[in-house]
């Protein structure tokens, strides 16, 4: 038997619903002014006009980011890449995005000197800490045995794995 507050929850979730919808199509039932756009190949203009937005915004809040983009590449003797980090730095903080390397030169200590050779430039910099993110499957045991400390992580991210969320002092 399904209790009262069940069902309540569920007509109030009915209710969201029909007010999503309602608000989907809010812009021929109040005459609204704006026009939506869903796209997943955005133009660069509209991209940099939302970017420029919020840093204009968050630098009424906080000092200037001084956003710079921080990259270390591997390359064997044909120039190829074979590994490498991609990251940035801003507010004072290191942000690698990425760090990958081909598999047969995994576990010879390059992603070790690829790490410090970024931690290095942060700090030359001005940064005080780094902050990644690993998925269950990629380099959790890696960055812990660099002095990276978890702070977060989300389950089933992708499906049945968790992303881990890990920050460092420089």
């Amino acid at each position: 038997m399904i209790g009262k507050g069940t069902r309540v929850q569920s007509h109030l979730k009915s209710l969201y619903w029909q007010a999503r919808i309602a608000a989907m199509n809010s812009q021929t039932i109040m005459n609204e002014p704006y026009i939506f756009s869903l796209t997943d190949q955005p133009d660069a203009v509209d991209r940099r006009a939302v970017d420029d937005g919020l840093t204009a915004f968050n630098e009424q809040h906080a000092a200037p980011e001084n956003y710079q983009p921080l990259c270390v590449f591997m390359r064997d003797a044909k120039g190829a890449v074979v590994g490498g980090l991609i990251g940035e730095t801003y507010w004072n903080w290191l942000h690698i995005d990425i760090l990958w390397l081909r598999e047969n030169v995994r576990g010879s200590g390059y992603g070790t000197r690829i790490m410090l050779l970024a931690e290095d430039e942060a700090r030359r910099r001005g940064c005080k800490s780094v902050f990644l993110d690993t998925i269950s499957f990629q380099a959790l045991d890696f960055y812990v045995t660099l002095g990276y400390t978890l702070f977060g992580q989300l389950e089933n991210f992708p499906e049945g794995e968790t992303r881990y969320y890990l920050q460092k002092k420089l």
